[in-house]
């Protein structure tokens, strides 16, 4: 029976200590309720960026992507043999129809049209005389020759006229060879670079010629949009004329504006996209030909309605939603339907009141109901990068397909209650308290508590 008392005793002692021990373990590493609080958002207010919603004029546009071409571009090439004499232009040198550009030996081009001209010379004089004999012969009359003669010298007549006028046509084409010794601008434009060099020969129809000149001002291009757009593009195009803006290809720089001129008559089967054709005046020579563009083209605007800041529009598993701020300085989650969205703006159909609170950035630990703080500054989310590169900001206009698990940047009040005190530094001067410290053994690294 004493046995049993002990072995009883020993187990109840055991009970005790292992409780006692667990309690002790637990109280440890399990941190206060007020420290986890605040570690999970519930210690204070998020701090968040908003914007109110406004009312404006939205533009309507459909974007493609396209290349400049010139409305004109004539390879000028000789049209007789010869050897080149003279270059009279510059290369990119602006020029305007007619402008001489080069000259071709005219020597032979020039005495044959002498040989012609002397040649209607000649056959002139026999015109007179046959008409001198045909003078005479019709006054003496059939007394003195026959009919016959009569009838011979008026065909001679006709025949030196003809020849006169062969003489007229044969002047007339060597003139216009000679004159092709003189080689001109066709159209106004810009002359490119040469492609010959004065003293050399040349041929006509040369495939090369000698230089290019091109219309670059005003100037066209071409690009394409899908065929799904083809009926938002057939009813704006029969209220009025359409604008077109081009940019450059990161379309962050406008080049120009201009008006739509023609929309291609079908669709390319291969592709499913349609051509468009547009013109832009080109004063300050943005546009070159062959240059890739992206296009803007507005089709229509939406007038006063409500507009929100892109980045504030977020997705969840029921929808599209945004983050209201209340009067007490609380968030609602509101689902929204958006009309249209740009990587800036975003126009609400419903869900948003013009003047409402829209939370525009800090939704890593924000949800429905939550307390918040408005900032003025950028968002507390906005992660600077490290070895001094800018930073990008929002991607606006982007979706968040989770933002109630975004990840998000430690905030001010985060930092106060998760970071723990700052150690002074090893040769910072001894204060009173370290030195009681130091002379108590509390400085030694092996927790022994042994004087140092």
């Amino acid at each position: 029976m004493a046995r049993l008392r002990q072995v009883l005793t020993f187990f109840a002692v055991a009970a005790i200590a292992g409780g006692t021990y667990a309690v002790t373990r637990t109280n440890q590493q399990s941190p206060a309720p007020e420290a986890a609080r605040a570690r999970s958002g519930g210690g204070g207010p998020v701090s968040v960026v908003v914007e109110q919603a406004r009312r404006a004029d939205v533009p309507v546009y459909l974007e493609g992507v396209g290349s400049a071409k010139a409305r004109n571009s004539v390879a000028v090439r000789p049209q007789v043999d010869g050897r080149l004499v003279a270059i009279k232009f510059k290369e990119g040198q602006d020029v305007k129809k007619g402008d001489l550009l080069a000259q071709i030996d005219p020597i032979t081009f020039q005495a044959q049209l002498d040989q012609a001209m002397a040649k209607k010379a000649i056959d002139e004089s026999l015109l007179a005389n046959a008409k001198r004999d045909l003078a005479r012969y019709e006054k003496v009359g059939t007394l003195a020759v026959t009919e016959k003669a009569i009838d011979a010298q008026r065909a001679l007549v006709a025949q030196q006229q003809a020849q006169i006028n062969s003489d007229n046509a044969s002047i007339d084409n060597l003139t216009a060879i000679l004159g092709y010794t003189d080689i001109k601008a066709p159209i106004d434009g810009r002359a490119g670079i040469r492609n010959i060099d004065e003293g050399n020969l040349v041929r006509a129809g040369d495939s090369n010629g000698i230089v290019t000149i091109t219309e670059v001002r005003p100037i066209s291009v071409l690009f394409t949009l899908p065929q799904q757009q083809l009926p938002v593009l057939s009813k704006a195009l029969s209220n009025s004329a359409l604008t077109v803006d081009a940019f450059t290809t990161d379309s962050t720089t406008l080049l120009d504006t201009g008006k739509l001129q023609v929309v291609d008559n079908q669709v390319d089967p291969q592709t499913g996209t349609i051509r468009i054709k547009a013109d832009f005046p080109n004063e300050k020579l943005q546009l070159w030909p062959g240059q890739f563009v992206n296009v803007r083209l507005l089709v229509d605007t939406l007038k006063d309605v409500v507009v929100v800041q892109a980045a504030s529009v977020q997705r969840g598993p029921n929808g599209t939603f945004v983050y209201v701020v209340g009067n007490d300085e609380t968030v609602a989650l509101r689902q929204i339907k958006v009309r249209q969205q740009d990587e800036k703006d975003a126009v609400i159909a419903d869900g948003v009141n013009a003047g409402d609170k829209i939370v525009t950035s800090g939704f890593g630990r924000l949800e429905d109901g939550a307390k918040v703080r408005v900032n003025t500054a950028p968002a507390p989310d906005a992660v600077k990068p490290a070895n001094g590169a800018k930073n990008p900001g929002p991607q606006t206009g982007a979706i968040n397909s989770a933002p109630a698990f975004a990840a998000e940047a430690t905030s001010p009040a985060d930092a106060a209650v998760s970071k723990p005190a700052a150690e002074p530094a090893p040769d910072a001067p001894l204060t009173k308290e370290r030195r009681k410290h130091k002379d108590k053994g509390q400085g030694r690294s092996d927790g022994s508590g042994a004087p140092p």
